[in-house]
Order: structure tokens, then C-alpha cells, then sequence
């Protein structure tokens, strides 16, 4: 059996885009000689829909495309992914769905059996689960097809969710399963690669049957779906991959001799500890990051975006991911000097928008500055400047860039980090305001390392950008770390509170950092979820992001003791 994995790019909503790339890639398959053409989990629809189900309209416009579809497929099959209505009360509405189609026609449906209701995930709120799942036969092959999720062991999940395994009843049972597919739209964060290929070898080896795995790629508001698919033969052998971060067609044949794909590079396997290393994990998150931001600002119809360009490594960092994202030609930085910005920092600004070959503008804030407070001169009488002041001027730099952003149609990409955002070290309105939060799930000790490795490949960020004490210079020789204890014990303290929900006490237990900062940076976070339900989308590439996967409540008042 010839095989041909369609790791597409889909857009949510976007029927007629979807089904267009689906049989352009079909097409390609059927040239490559392929007796199955596989596509992504939901291909028609985008994944995820989230509460575009709750238009009814939309559900059975992808069931008319599915059918346009069925009726454009020959000889060669195609696996795609959709969503079907579930007839059966009580119930949910709909299924998570798969369709075999063949010579016009849909000749298999399959439903899948475990909704993941976590992270990110919230298909239980949709979809109804398969209550039996079959083999179907295709080219007197007895193939076992599984959704995504339906694949995943209780190894690699983070507890012990469900009491059915799909792979086990689709081998055990009449009729087992020769071979195993999977169709998926699974999410990236690092070290995600290297979970997924060892999860999937095991599988592989365990069950000793072939097993396929075609994956969604591109960006769909905070995802990221990487691609890499990937077959293995029942030995766990590795015989062909999908590139990553990239639209590919993958073609296999299982009846012909193949050899084993030797992973000369270890990029693929970017986690740490899963048998990576940091710098292969360092360029799959600037891969990721270039094409979360190119996909979101692109699915969302603009062209060109524009920062604020303080002179600053994070700001740097995001005009380079931007500047590759949408070429440089569609970036706009802008220097926003008060009478606390060094020398340096403008010449640093002035000389990355060079490098990059990025619109460069200028616009001083000094004289607004002092007419707000020419304007607070009477309310303010007495009262020392404090952070109202500084918040004025972060605030005066938003309104500036949301103005050039309605004039010329550019979207506003903020600047601020995760742990800058972890504890409400942004101001709203100000350096907050913006449309995508690109670096918002990337710890500051993370943003030096991928401004290296960023000037590693082509030289762009200035060095003193690099060297220099990190400063929102808002008032006279200002630093981070007079508000904030240093990034890498900030950071430490982050990833084990936000990403692995330890407790205080914990985090002391196994730091041996002063218990009074660690509750204090805690609490720091809890008070600034107010915030941060503000801010805008930002694109999650850790385990654990702000937003889409965190669900905090703001008006709550439990302290750990």
C-alpha cells in the first residue's frame, strides 16, 4: 500500500480554502502513485472550531463540503478529517469526525473516542464520543483509524484520564487491525516533538504493526501545530517524516523495501531530557514563533505589522521573528524617546531596523508627557511622581502605535515577555495594547538564548542590546531588577508555580530560593490575573501559556498557607 500523508496548513472556517488545498494535495498524491491520500484531524473545517459549532449553518456547510469533495475523489482514497451530526438523544450535538472517501462517494465514517478536556482542549464541550470503533478495509487491509487524542497512552498524558484504550480495542477485537492510523491536529510547545515520536515508536513496537501518523501544521490563533508526521514500521523503525513547521506531502510505500530514516539531525528531537538538545529546542521555538505570527496576522487579514522599538532585547527579538515572518518590508518599528531614553538605547533601535531593513520612524513623547501632567498639575499638587507617571508614558507609546496601526492597517505586535507578564511588570493600555502577544509565552532567560541564536545565523541585533541591563526606562537610571529579583531565579520560580502547579512551599523545598521572594513573586502573580485577561492572544509554545490554557479566576482570594 502506497501512501500519502497531506500535512496541510488549514484555516478555521475557511471551507472552500480547506477543500481546495485538500484536493490540490490529493492531486499531488494521486501523481505520486499513492493508493490513500491521509489529511489532518477536522481538514475541512480548521482545527479548532471552538464555537463556530454553535452555528448550525457552519456544521452543515462542512458536511456539503465533504460531500463536494467525495464526488472530486477517484480510485485513490482520501482519509479527512470533519465533523458529523450525531443523530442520538441525549447525546452531544455532534462528532469529531473521519471519512474514507472513494470513486465519488464516502464509504467509511469513523467518530473518535477520547475527547481531551484539559490544557487547551475542550472537545467534551462539542462532541459526542464513539461508542465502538471498527477496522475498515482498503486494499485487503484491515486499517484501524484513531483521532488524535485516541492514540495518546496514559504515559504521555498528564493523569490517567480515560478507561478505554482505541489502539488495544482496534487490534483486539473481529477483525484486528493490520495497520494504524492516526489523523491529528496536535499542538506544539517545546519538547513536544520528542514526546510525540517516542509516544508513537512505542506504539509502533508494543502492538508490532505499522502505524501512521499524519499532523496538522501551521497557526490558528494562540496553536501551533508543527507537523512532523511520521510512519514507523511494527519494529518501531522510523520510515519516513514530515518536515516541520512546513506544509509537506509525504509519500510511503509499505510493500517496497525501505530504509529506516536515520535522524542525522537531532532538531526533530528538541526536548530536553527526550533525547534532544537545547539548541535544537532554541530553533524549533523561533520556527514556531515565525509561523504562529505569520499565520495569525496573514489568517487574519493584514498585511504588515508595527512595534515599538525601545532598543531592547525583547522588542529585538520580536522585529527579527517578524521581519522573517512577513519580510521586512511589511515592518514598521518606531523609536517613542522620552527625556529618560538613553543615547544608546535610540542608536541600538535605530541601528536593528537597519540590520533587519525595516520602515524605521521616530516620534519623541517628551511634549505630550508634559501636557498630561500639565493637565494632572492641580489633582497631582503635592503627591510624588510614582508609577502613574510611568504608566502615562507606556500609555502615550500604546496610543501612538494603535494610531499608526488604524491609518495604515498594520497590526500591533506587543513586546512584553512571559515574565514580565507573569507579574503584571506591563502596563494596560500602554505597552499591553496590541493584537498578538508574540514572545508573550517565552521566559526572559529564554529571550536572550533565542536573540543568539538569532544572531548566530545573520548578525542583526545590536550587542549592546544584548549586554546591557534590561530597563523600561521610564524613570532615571531604571532597571528590571529594581522591582524584579534576577530573570533566571524570576524564571525558575515561573516555570514550577505557572507551568507545574507547585505550591510555595514547594517551590522552596526545591529551590532552596528565600522563602519571602517566592511568595512574594506568587503572589505577584495571582494579583495580576486581572491583567493579563486584558492582554491580547499570545502564541503558546510552553506547556503551560497564559490564556487559552489557564483559567484562573480574578476575583478569588485562596492563598496557599
Amino acid at each position: 500500500m502506497k501512501l500519502a500523508i497531506a500535512q496541510i496548513n488549514t484555516t478555521v472556517g475557511d471551507l472552500r480554502g480547506n477543500a481546495a488545498k485538500l484536493l490540490e494535495f490529493y492531486r499531488r498524491g494521486v501523481e505520486a502513485g499513492a493508493d490513500l491520500v491521509i489529511a489532518p484531524e477536522m481538514a475541512i473545517t480548521g482545527y479548532p472550531p471552538r464555537d463556530l459549532l454553535a452555528k448550525r449553518r457552519f456544521v452543515a456547510d462542512n458536511l456539503q463540503s465533504l460531500n463536494e469533495l467525495a464526488g472530486q475523489i477517484g480510485k485513490t482514497a482520501l482519509l479527512v478529517g470533519y465533523i458529523e451530526v450525531n443523530p442520538q438523544r441525549p447525546g452531544k450535538e455532534y462528532f469529531n469526525a473521519a471519512a474514507l472517501l472513494r470513486e465519488g462517494k464516502i464509504v467509511a465514517k469513523r467518530f473518535k473516542t477520547l475527547l481531551p478536556t484539559y490544557d487547551v482542549f475542550d472537545e467534551d464541550r462539542y462532541f459526542q464520543p464513539a461508542e465502538s470503533n471498527e477496522p475498515f478495509v482498503l486494499n485487503g487491509r484491515r486499517i484501524g483509524l484513531t483521532i488524535c487524542e485516541d492514540i495518546w497512552t496514559e504515559d504521555y498524558l498528564p493523569a490517567q484520564l480515560y478507561q478505554r484504550n482505541p489502539v488495544e480495542e482496534l487490534l483486539r477485537g473481529k477483525g484486528g487491525a493490520q495497520i494504524i492510523f492516526n489523523i491529528s491536529a496536535s499542538p506544539y510547545h517545546l519538547g513536544k516533538e520528542s514526546i510525540r515520536f517516542h509516544m508513537l515508536q512505542a506504539e509502533a513496537k508494543k502492538h508490532r504493526v505499522p502505524l501512521v501518523y499524519c499532523n496538522l501544521v501551521g497557526g490558528n490563533d494562540e496553536l501551533i501545530f508543527d507537523g512532523n508526521s511520521m510512519v514507523f514500521d511494527g519494529s518501531g523503525n522510523l520510515l519516513a517524516e514530515g518536515a516541520a513547521f512546513q506544509e509537506d506531502l509525504v509519500v510511503v510505500d509499505l510493500d517496497a523495501p525501505i530504509t529506516p530514516v536515520r535522524r542525522s539531525s537531532p532538531r526533530k528531537l528538541s526536548g530536553q531530557g527526550e533525547g534532544g538538545n537545547h539548541q535544537s529546542q532554541v530553533s524549533s521555538l523561533q520556527d514556531a514563533l515565525v509561523l504562529g505570527l505569520r499565520d495569525y496576522v496573514r489568517k487574519c487579514g493584514f498585511k504588515s505589522v508595527v512595534l515599538g522599538l525601545s532598543g531592547g532585547i525583547d522588542s529585538a527579538v520580536t522585529a527579527c521573528l517578524a521581519a522573517d515572518a512577513l519580510g521586512p518590508e511589511n515592518v514598521t518599528g518606531v523609536s517613542m524617546p522620552s527625556q529618560f531614553s538613553s543615547k544608546g538605547s535610540i542608536d541600538d533601535a535605530r541601528e536593528l531596523a537597519r540590520n533587519l531593513g525595516i520602515h524605521w520612524e521616530t516620534i519623541p513623547i517628551q511634549a505630550t508627557f508634559e501636557a498630561y501632567k500639565t493637565a494632572f498639575k492641580e489633582l497631582f499638587k503635592g503627591l510624588p511622581e510614582d508609577a502613574t507617571e510611568e504608566n502615562i508614558q507606556a500609555r502615550i507609546r500604546g496610543t501612538i502605535l494603535m494610531a499608526l496601526s488604524n491609518k495604515f492597517g498594520h497590526m500591533l505586535l506587543t513586546t512584553g515577555n512571559k515574565s514580565e507578564l507573569a507579574v503584571g511588570y506591563c502596563t494596560l493600555y500602554g505597552d499591553m495594547a496590541g493584537g498578538l502577544g508574540v514572545i508573550a509565552d517565552v521566559p526572559k532567560t529564554m529571550i536572550y538564548e533565542l536573540a543568539r541564536h538569532i544572531n548566530g545565523e545573520h548578525h542583526v541585533i545590536p550587542e549592546a542590546s544584548l549586554k546591557k541591563p534590561p530597563s523600561a526606562e521610564l524613570r532615571p537610571n531604571q532597571t528590571d531588577q529594581d522591582t524584579l529579583p534576577p530573570y533566571d531565579v524570576l524564571d525558575a520560580i515561573l516555570k514550577k508555580y505557572v507551568e507545574e502547579s507547585k505550591s510555595a512551599a514547594e517551590i522552596v523545598a526545591e529551590t532552596k530560593f528565600d522563602e519571602k521572594l517566592v511568595r512574594d513573586i506568587v503572589r505577584k502573580i495571582d494579583l495580576n490575573e486581572y491583567k493579563r485577561k486584558q492582554a491580547p492572544p499570545c502564541l503558546r509554545v510552553t506547556t503551560k501559556a497564559f490564556g487559552i490554557g489557564r483559567r484562573v479566576p480574578i476575583a478569588q482570594q485562596y492563598v496557599e498557607r
